[in-house]
């Protein structure tokens, strides 16, 4: 197929799809999970890909060069969510985890802070109020107060006093605050290193961690004129205005993330 010109922003789907499709050899598309490529559930353990999202990515890795995950989630359930899927890269925990052609890999930098992440853990149940729910993911401890919304001040408080008599990182999400240990690692990067030697990238996001990912599109197109990147973000109530104002195009749900694939791929 021949190539066509690269698309000027604001975007043209038709010229997007068009112009991905004649780079489908350079083409990485990556995804986070929650959110985009499943529902936000009350409990994060519930939530599973929408109906048709493993059969459109399944499809989606046959014709381009790469698919990626890139989540807050470890790799072990991301692992256990999309374990049929071949040639799929998975990035856990935001890329301080990495599954790639059968191996994880683990940030060495980021080993020595699972026994504190474990002890924060336990002390987060035992201070914080039995609402908020509790998910340790042995690099990472994340607060949920979706089902508390009242509270959403107590939490992050709690967390921030904490990053700070830990020395550690504070995420905010969609009514969740996440602490990480102290080591440069977030999906901006990912995708910085990911798109190193793409022409062409997709990033579909709904959260503020990636806002970060959307910048990193928008670097490489500055730095390489043949490079062309599309920020998609998926409506949300919580942060959905501020991570749709620094996107490209916003669907409204992660059936619909599915469906404009489903119609994505008839182009190639």
């Amino acid at each position: 197929m021949a190539q066509t010109p690269r698309p000027t922003h604001p975007l043209s789907i038709d010229e997007a799809w068009a112009f991905t499709a004649g780079r489908a050899a350079s083409t990485t598309f990556f995804f986070d999970f929650d959110g985009v490529l499943s529902a936000v559930t009350d409990d994060p353990d519930a939530s599973q890909p929408a109906p048709a999202v493993l059969g459109v990515l399944e499809r989606l890795a046959k014709v381009v060069q790469r698919v990626a995950i890139v989540s807050a989630r470890p790799v072990s359930f991301l692992r256990s969510r999309f374990s049929t899927l071949d040639g799929v890269d998975l990035y856990g925990l935001y890329g301080l985890e990495v599954w790639h052609e059968g191996e994880v890999v683990t940030e060495p930098a980021a080993l020595p802070w699972v026994p504190a992440m474990a002890d924060l853990a336990e002390l987060a149940r035992a201070e914080l109020p039995a609402p908020v729910l509790v998910e340790y993911k042995r690099l990472s401890v994340a607060l949920h107060y979706r089902t508390a919304p009242a509270e959403a001040a107590r939490v992050e408080r709690w967390g921030h006093e904490q990053a700070e008599r830990l020395g550690l990182r504070v995420q905010a999400g969609r009514m969740v605050v996440e602490l990480k240990p102290p080591v440069d690692q977030d999906k901006g990067m990912v995708i910085t290193e990911g798109v190193r030697n793409a022409g062409c990238a997709w990033y579909f996001g709904d959260d503020m961690s990636d806002i970060k990912a959307f910048d990193a599109l928008r670097a490489r197109e500055a730095v390489d004129p043949s490079f062309f990147g599309v920020a998609v973000a998926v409506a949300n109530p919580e942060t959905g205005a501020e991570v749709s104002s620094a996107a490209d195009l916003t669907l409204e749900s992660p059936d619909a993330v599915a469906a404009f694939l489903t119609e994505g791929l008839r182009k190639f």
